[in-house]
C-alpha cells in the first residue's frame, strides 16, 4: 500500500513537472516570437543613426506613420507635422513602416531633386498590377513612363485645351442652372459635393464624351468612395517596396478597373476605333490608338528606341488616371477657394469686379483668351492650393547612387525621398503669416523673388502634374462662370478651422466645406 502510494506520488510529482516544462517551453518560444518580430519590426532602426540624420523616434511596425496606420490622422497631416518638428534641418530621416525614407526640406536640394538631377530621380517607385490599372501615367516608371508622357504631353497644350473649352463652357451653364434651382430651397451647400458634380461632368464630356445620367452619377460617387478611401495596400508597399508588383497586386479595386476598361471598350466601340471630331480626350488617344506601337525617344546614340504597344488595357489605365485625379482635386480646390471668399469678402469683391470686367469686354463670352486677362483668379486659385495642396503626394526614388548637395548624405540606388508641399506653403520662411489668405502673394513680382520649388501643388521638374493646364482651365471656368451669377457668405455650419478625414487619400475636412449661396 505505501509502495502504491510512493509511486502515485511519484507519477503526480512528474506530470507537474512535464507541465512546468511544458509551459516553460511555451512562455520561452512565445518570447523568442515576441523577440524576433521586435527585432524584425526594428531591423532598420539605426540606419539614418548611422549617416548622422536627425529625425524622430520610430515605432516598433510603424515607424513614424502610427496615427495614419490607425487612421486617426491623413497621412498628408502627419508629413506636415513631421516637417514642422525640424524647422532648421535640411532634410529629415523618417521610417514609413520599416522603410528609411528621407524627407527633404532644403529648397536648393529639391530642385535637385526634381529638375537638375531628375535623371537619378525619374521614377515614384509605386509600381503595381498593369491589369490593376498600374499602367496609368501617374505610377508607371522608366521606359514605359518617357513613352507614356512624351505621347500625352500633347494630349494638354493650349490649343488642345482651347478645343475642349465648348464642352466645359456648356457643362458649367448647366451646373449654374442646377445651383439656382437648389438655392432657391436651400442657400446653405456643401460645396465639396455640389463642385464634385460640375468636375464629373466635366471630366466624363472631355474624356469620354459622355453625358452623365443620375444612373451614371450614382456609379461615379461608389467609385469616388472606392479610389479616395485610404486602403492598407499603400502601408504594404511602403513596409515592402514593390510588393505589389511582384505579386500582381493593386492599389484600384476590382469594381474600378472593370469599370474602365468597360467604359473604353464600350467608347472605341462607339466611335468605330477612330477621332470622330469631338477634339476631347478619347479623341487624341484614337488617334495613338491607331500606331498600335508607339515609340519614346532615344536620350543616346547607342540607346535602343523605347517602345510601348498601345492596348486597350493601358489606354483605359490613362482614363483612370484623367477622369480620378481631375475631376477630383478641381473639385475641392473650388470648394476650398469659395470657403475662403466667404471669409475674405474683400477679396471676393475683388474677383467679382475682374470677371465683370473681363466678360464684359469679351461680350459675355468665357474663352480661352478671357480666362488668360482674369489675373487675380489666377492668383486666388494659387493661393488657394497653397494652402490646401490637396495631395500632397511628391515622391522619388534614386535611380543610382546619389551624394546629396550641400550635404554628406549619400543615397543608394532605390532609396525613397518625399517632400511635404503642405509643410513647405505653411513655412513661414517663404510665406509670413502663413495661416492668412493672401493672393498677392502670387503677384507677377512676389512669385519673381520666390524660389521656385516653395510652391509644389503640381510638383516641378519633367515629371510635374501633366494635367495642371486642364485642371487650371476647369476651375477657372467654372469660377468665371459661378461668380457671374452668385456670391458666397459665411452659413452656421461654415467651419473656422478643419479636422481633414484620416480615411481620405486627399484632404477633405470631416465638418464638410459649407457656405450659403446668395445670387447677386
Amino acid at each position: 500500500m505505501l509502495a502504491c502510494k510512493t509511486l502515485a506520488i511519484q507519477c503526480s510529482d512528474q506530470i507537474v513537472s512535464a507541465r512546468s516544462t511544458n509551459m516553460m517551453f511555451i512562455l520561452v518560444s512565445i518570447a523568442a516570437c515576441i523577440a524576433a518580430l521586435y527585432y524584425y519590426f526594428t531591423r532598420t532602426f539605426d540606419y539614418w543613426k548611422k549617416k548622422n540624420v536627425v529625425g524622430p523616434k520610430p515605432l516598433p511596425f510603424f515607424g513614424n506613420l502610427k496615427d495614419s496606420f490607425l487612421r486617426k490622422k491623413t497621412l498628408i497631416v502627419v508629413q506636415k507635422s513631421i516637417y514642422d518638428a525640424y524647422p532648421e534641418e535640411k532634410v529629415v530621416g523618417i521610417y514609413r513602416m520599416t522603410t528609411p525614407t528621407l524627407m527633404l526640406r532644403d529648397l536648393d536640394i529639391i530642385k535637385h531633386v526634381l529638375v537638375k538631377d531628375f535623371e537619378q530621380f525619374i521614377d515614384r517607385g509605386v509600381e503595381f498590377s498593369d491589369k490593376g490599372m498600374g499602367a496609368n501615367l501617374f505610377h508607371a516608371d522608366g521606359e514605359r513612363w518617357r513613352v507614356l508622357r512624351g505621347h500625352f504631353t500633347p494630349v494638354f497644350t493650349s490649343g488642345k485645351l482651347k478645343n475642349m473649352l465648348y464642352l466645359m463652357t456648356a457643362r458649367a451653364d448647366k451646373f449654374i442652372q442646377h445651383i439656382d434651382t437648389i438655392t432657391q430651397q436651400q442657400s446653405e451647400q456643401s460645396l465639396h459635393q455640389l463642385f464634385q458634380k460640375y468636375t464629373m461632368s466635366v471630366i466624363s464630356a472631355c474624356a469620354f464624351g459622355v453625358d452623365l445620367d443620375d444612373k451614371m452619377m450614382d456609379t461615379l460617387e461608389k467609385m469616388d468612395k472606392l479610389i479616395f478611401s485610404a486602403n492598407y495596400s499603400i502601408e504594404l508597399d511602403m513596409m515592402y517596396p514593390g510588393i505589389l508588383k511582384k505579386f500582381n497586386g493593386s492599389l484600384v479595386p476590382r469594381y474600378v478597373t472593370k469599370f474602365f476598361e468597360n467604359l473604353v471598350k464600350q467608347v472605341i466601340k462607339q466611335r468605330g476605333g477612330r477621332p470622330t471630331g469631338r477634339k476631347d480626350f478619347m479623341d487624341l488617344i484614337l488617334e495613338l490608338r491607331q500606331q498600335k506601337t508607339i515609340e519614346g525617344r532615344k536620350r543616346f546614340e547607342n540607346e535602343n528606341q523605347p517602345t510601348l504597344e498601345l492596348t486597350d488595357s493601358i489606354i483605359a489605365a490613362q482614363a483612370f488616371i484623367f477622369y480620378g485625379a481631375g475631376y477630383e482635386s478641381s473639385a475641392s480646390t473650388m470648394a476650398f477657394m469659395l470657403y475662403e471668399m466667404a471669409r475674405n469678402p474683400d477679396i471676393q469683391d475683388k474677383v467679382i469686379k475682374e470677371i465683370d470686367d473681363v466678360l464684359k469686354r469679351n461680350n459675355g463670352e468665357v474663352s480661352y483668351e478671357c480666362l488668360n486677362e482674369m489675373t487675380y483668379l489666377h492668383q486666388v486659385f494659387d493661393e488657394t492650393l497653397r494652402m490646401y495642396p490637396l495631395a500632397d503626394l511628391i515622391q522619388r526614388v534614386t535611380h543610382t547612387e546619389y551624394k546629396l548637395p550641400g550635404t554628406d548624405i549619400t543615397l543608394e540606388k532605390g532609396r525613397p525621398v518625399i517632400i511635404s508641399a503642405w509643410g513647405i506653403q505653411h513655412d513661414p520662411k517663404y510665406y509670413p503669416d502663413p495661416e492668412r489668405f493672401d493672393p498677392e502673394r502670387f503677384s507677377a513680382e512676389n512669385v519673381k523673388n520666390r524660389h521656385p520649388c516653395a510652391y509644389l501643388p503640381f510638383g516641378a521638374g519633367p515629371r510635374n502634374c501633366i494635367g495642371m493646364r486642364f485642371a487650371k482651365t476647369q476651375s477657372r471656368v467654372g469660377m468665371a462662370k459661378f461668380f457671374s451669377k452668385f456670391r458666397v457668405e459665411p452659413s452656421k455650419k461654415t467651419a473656422t478651422n478643419f479636422t481633414y478625414d484620416p480615411m481620405r487619400v486627399f484632404l477633405l475636412p470631416e465638418e464638410g466645406i459649407y457656405v450659403n449661396i446668395v445670387p447677386r
